[in-house]
């Protein structure tokens, strides 16, 4: 007999069986479905990424890490990086990439607050929690004086979109979580309003990207 669909399962729970292999789908709460691009997250970094990984400056938080590939490229250039992922299977993934990781939300106390000279937001998670002028105030408190965040957009003309999500296999579904997809255009207004006065957007190749910059 096949395995009953669970629909109230864990973010973790699910995302984990994801990162091992399992097939898995994002499911807006308004019926448009899309693939969850863990094969695309579990590869090495490619040209695209390098370009954003490139605006890392030295000690980097990853957050969000997934499986850690961007993290990989970046210690592998010399960088001290964090990887922080709620998702342990995730964070143990990242390890043995050779990151140093930490299993937690980003808005729960973290290692060396107030020092990162780089703050990594890639693969939208600037839509972590649903609320990204929330998700910035708290980054900007995480890194140093003249520290950055550097941050993955959608292409223009959409925005900030916030909505209700889960990830969905063929045998369970996640319990609903908040994310937030946030366009080009709208990412200076967030970054002002959340500190950083500085956002410089750019695009490579269809990629859209930031740098956020702190002038205290």
């Amino acid at each position: 007999m096949s395995e009953v669909m669970r629909d109230d399962r864990p973010f973790a729970t699910v995302y984990t069986a994801a990162l091992r292999g399992t097939g898995c789908h994002v499911e807006w709460l308004d019926d448009d479905l899309t693939p969850l691009p863990v094969t695309e997250w579990r590869r090495t970094a490619d040209g695209s990424d390098r370009v954003l990984l490139d605006h890392c400056l030295g000690d980097t938080l990853d957050l969000g890490c997934g499986p850690g590939r961007m993290g990989e490229y970046l210690v592998r250039r010399g960088h001290r990086v964090l990887g922080v992922d709620i998702v342990a299977e995730a964070a143990h993934q990242a390890t043995s990439r050779g990151l140093e990781t930490w299993v937690g939300d980003v808005f729960d106390p973290l290692p060396r607050e107030g020092s990162w000279q780089t703050a990594l937001l890639a693969d939208g998670n600037i839509g972590i929690g649903g609320d990204p002028t929330a998700l910035l105030r708290r980054v900007r408190e995480l890194v140093a004086p003249g520290g950055r965040v550097v941050v993955d957009l959608r292409p223009p003309g959409r925005g900030v979109r916030h909505r209700w999500a889960r990830i969905r296999t063929d045998h369970a579904t996640s319990r609903p979580f908040r994310w937030a997809l946030v366009s080009a255009d709208a990412v200076a207004a967030l970054a002002a309003t959340a500190g950083f006065p500085g956002a410089a957007v750019r695009v490579h190749e269809g990629r859209w990207y930031a740098v956020l910059g702190d002038r205290r």
